[in-house]
């Protein structure tokens, strides 16, 4: 439980290439469903803009990913998860929830969940970015322009 009681929920920023995704992690009390943007939020369930997360990703690797902070640290059904992603591709956003989740269950026992997802590397922001193109390289960042044969 939070130490501050006026607490309502835990909140990160994660990022991933230009993916970012503001991650806020629910605490339920007494009672079973929140309402967050016009949308019942009840444990367990993870909503990214407003849909359910299951509708973005549907193949079964993703939800591994996207659930793999929250199985490390046992709290697969003990949050309400609302995630905004902005920027970027389907797969860096991912990475950019995956990113925000591991910070925000770090936000919640620092103690006690750090070390397990600094093993795994998801405190790691994955510093990747697209390298820009370049002038004179005929459309893509390293390709050069063929020189003439005669």
């Amino acid at each position: 439980m939070p130490k501050n009681k006026n607490l309502k929920y835990y909140e990160a920023v994660g990022r991933r290439k230009s993916a970012t995704a503001r991650v806020r992690l629910y605490i339920f009390n007494k009672q079973n469903k929140i309402k967050v943007n016009d949308t019942e939020l009840k444990k367990g369930d993870i909503i990214v803009n407003g849909k359910d997360i299951t509708e973005i990703y549907k193949h079964k690797w993703e939800e591994e990913k996207y659930l793999k902070p929250l199985r490390l640290t046992d709290c697969v059904d003990r949050f309400g998860i609302s995630i905004l992603v902005k920027g970027g591709g389907k797969e860096g956003q991912l990475d950019a929830i995956v990113h925000g989740i591991a910070k925000a269950l770090n936000e919640v026992n620092r103690d006690q969940y750090r070390p397990v997802l600094k093993a795994e590397g998801l405190l790691t922001r994955d510093s990747r970015v697209r390298e820009r193109r370049k002038v004179g390289t005929g459309g893509k960042a390293r390709r050069k322009k063929q020189s003439p044969k005669r």
